[in-house]
Formats: structure tokens, C-alpha cells, sequence
């Protein structure tokens, strides 16, 4: 089952909350929480925030155990900007843009665990594989034999002028 939280309105540039984000997607919530505790930045506070508020919703209102939840998605997206003036020289004026966001985690228990390292492990062993159907022996012939015969064609060419 799933369960969300959303922040709108958060005083931050998405760009800088997409950064937090980004890292706990993927992870059980403890350790989401680990490491949104551990990380010095304005945003992980924000979204500690949002992730503390997902967990009470799915403990008051699914009845479900927080042990069990994992970190399905973690979006940011761009809310209304506020446009600010600052005064610059000879009369004139510059826009300062006050970026906000709105952050939405969405929990679930039905995604099956990967760690980091597994999926490491996983993405090294796809491009093994692609690294091996590249280089079968018979897609070699065939490039070079097909790049022998243009050669060829030129080589004749000159020899008739």
C-alpha cells in the first residue's frame, strides 16, 4: 500500500532539494532517516520533515509498521516564484526570483529492498554484457569486410586515372 506526505510551498530552489532527494529514493525508511540526519544541508531538514510527516500517516491512518516502509518516490517539484526588486545603479532595478518547491515522498511495502551495492553490482554486470555482444566475432567480419570495400572501389579509381 502506498502512502504520501507533501510539503508545499518550501522556501527552497527545487534544484537544491532534488539533491537531497535523489539520494533516498530507493532506501528503507530508517536508513533514509540516517542519512537525512547526517546530511548538512538546508534541504535535508526540509525533507526529514516530510518523511517524519509520510511515516505518521501511514502508522495513523493505514495502519501500517514503519519497519516495513520503503522510500518508493522522492519529487520535487517547482512552486510559484516570488519576485523580489533590489535597487541598482543609476535608477534602475534587478528581479530577484525567491524560488519555492513542493516536495512529495510517497511510501510503500510492497517494493522489495536494494542496497546501493546491489545495484552497483547489477548495473557493472549490464554493461559487461553489452561490452560482450559488441565484440562477437561475427559482427567483426562483417564491419571489416564492409570497410574493405569502399577501399577497394577507391583504390581502383585512382589506378584507372
Amino acid at each position: 500500500m502506498e502512502v504520501r506526505s507533501t510539503y508545499k510551498y518550501a522556501r527552497i530552489s527545487p534544484f537544491k532539494a532534488r539533491e537531497v532527494t535523489r539520494e533516498i529514493q530507493g532506501l528503507p525508511v530508517s536508513a533514509a532517516l540516517d542519512l537525512l540526519a547526517f546530511t548538512p544541508k538546508k534541504a535535508a531538514f526540509l525533507v526529514n520533515k516530510t518523511l517524519k510527516s509520510a511515516i505518521a500517516n501511514a502508522e495513523n491512518n493505514a495502519n501500517l509498521k514503519p519497519d516495513g516502509l520503503v522510500v518508493k518516490e522522492a519529487i520535487v517539484g517547482e512552486g510559484p516564484t516570488f519576485k523580489r526588486i533590489m535597487p541598482r545603479a543609476r535608477g534602475s532595478a534587478s528581479r530577484i526570483l525567491k524560488r519555492t518547491s513542493h516536495i512529495r515522498i510517497v511510501l510503500t511495502d510492497e517494493i522489495k529492498v536494494e542496497t546501493r551495492e546491489a545495484r552497483k553490482a547489477k548495473q557493472k554486470a549490464e554493461l559487461r554484457a553489452g561490452k560482450k555482444k559488441q565484440t562477437a566475432p561475427g559482427e567483426a567480419t562483417e564491419k571489416s569486410t564492409a570497410e574493405k570495400k569502399p577501399r577497394a572501389k577507391k583504390a581502383a579509381r585512382k589506378s584507372n586515372k
